[in-house]
């Protein structure tokens, strides 16, 4: 409730309003009589007396910005759980990759079949990084990952490449070619 006085505005209206409402002033639309009020306009020169309802509306626009909003902020939240999700499933990778190269470090021969396998996992999770479409902070989560496997994938390379050849693996070795 407002009491008129000849110096009151819409925008002064609106202002009172967007307190309670949390509708901020340009979101808002005053109609008395089925017709929009401008900000400058006098309340008592448009006809509003004493106990004259007003309808307050929220403009258009700001209810599509705010979907949007919602949209985004929801899209964003979905596609950083689908990082968590890929980067625990790494994580057990990591574990993987971890044991083959103890192994390797330690002399032991291992298939290369085990090799292939976790290469083969991490370009699964790769591939599911690949399908999540990000923007904003899920968006550098994703790439971070993305880096992770890389660089898993690269580790497992070399492991597998010291694995199938175990003279390289001190490093005081020396590789010679010879031409006949």
């Amino acid at each position: 409730m407002f009491s008129l006085s000849g110096l009151l505005m819409t925008g002064d209206i609106k202002n009172a309003l967007a307190q309670k409402t949390g509708l901020e002033p340009k979101e808002q639309r005053l109609m008395f009589r089925g017709k929009e009020k401008e900000d400058e306009e006098h309340l008592h020169m448009a006809g509003v007396k004493d106990r004259s309802k007003l309808l307050l509306l929220e403009d258009t626009a700001s209810k599509v910005r705010k979907l949007e909003e919602m949209r985004k902020s929801d899209q964003i939240t979905k596609a950083s759980e689908a990082v968590a999700e890929v980067r625990a499933e790494v994580d057990k990778i990591s574990e993987r990759v971890a044991a083959l190269e103890v192994a390797v470090d330690g002399g032991t021969k291992v298939e290369e079949k085990e090799f292939l396998v976790s290469i083969e996992l991490l370009m699964k999770q790769l591939l599911k990084l690949d399908s999540i479409e990000a923007e904003g902070e899920a968006k550098l989560q994703r790439k971070a990952e993305v880096r992770r496997v890389q660089n898993f994938v690269e580790k497992l390379d070399n492991l597998k490449a010291r694995n199938s050849n175990p003279h390289s693996n001190s490093s005081n070795s020396v590789s010679v070619t010879t031409k006949l």
